[in-house]
């Protein structure tokens, strides 16, 4: 069965980038140190990294996260997770000749539940991953997202993106699984309807 899972590594007041995020700071100022542990991975951070991304047949992004990381600078000649087909909502698409993987980037205007379809269909039998706060919150508040993956990292970033501002809650989740690595700790959680 194919899931819908949200991952991002987030601060623990809650930010998955810091201020000003930018094609100059993809992770915002500051936020670099959300993903400092997967520079520095452990055995456990690699486990935890590897069964994420091997299971995950495509990718449901925003417009922004397509921006400030496709290309040149950013992910080369694919997305997030290289050749894995991805599915940007956006309400203009770009020229496709400016587009750097046009073979991985799908772009998609009629909503995040037509997204996560497409998206579900090109996955087959594996899982579609939802990339950064804006889709995750649409997909959240759609009854369309099955888990929440979240890497914790030990800082207070005070201000950026925050990945749960503007769910309408409450959400019920029930925690599935955690481990603790020596930088952060990572925690999946089952969203329960």
């Amino acid at each position: 069965m194919t899931n819908v899972i949200s991952g991002m590594s987030m601060s623990l007041d809650g930010f998955i980038t810091g201020p000003d995020d930018s094609r100059a700071h993809p992770l915002g100022v500051g936020g670099e140190r959300l993903h400092r542990w997967l520079h520095d991975m452990t055995d456990t951070d690699a486990q935890v990294l590897g069964d994420m991304t091997r299971n995950v047949g495509a990718v449901v992004m925003g417009r922004h996260s397509y921006d400030v990381c496709e290309g040149e600078g950013g992910w080369g000649d694919g997305g997030p997770l290289g050749k894995v087909p991805c599915f940007v909502l956006t309400h203009h698409p770009p020229d496709p000749r400016g587009v750097a993987a046009p073979d991985v980037f799908t772009f998609v205007t009629d909503g995040v539940e037509a997204a996560i379809e497409r998206a579900k269909e090109a996955a087959g039998d594996l899982d579609v991953g939802v990339h950064g706060a804006t889709v995750a919150r649409q997909a959240l508040n759609a009854g369309l997202l099955d888990e929440i993956h979240t890497t914790l990292v030990p800082v207070l970033l005070g201000s950026g993106k925050r990945l749960f501002d503007g769910v309408e809650g409450p959400v019920e989740l029930r925690r599935i699984w955690s481990v603790q690595s020596a930088d952060v700790t990572h925690l999946r959680f089952v969203v329960l309807r």
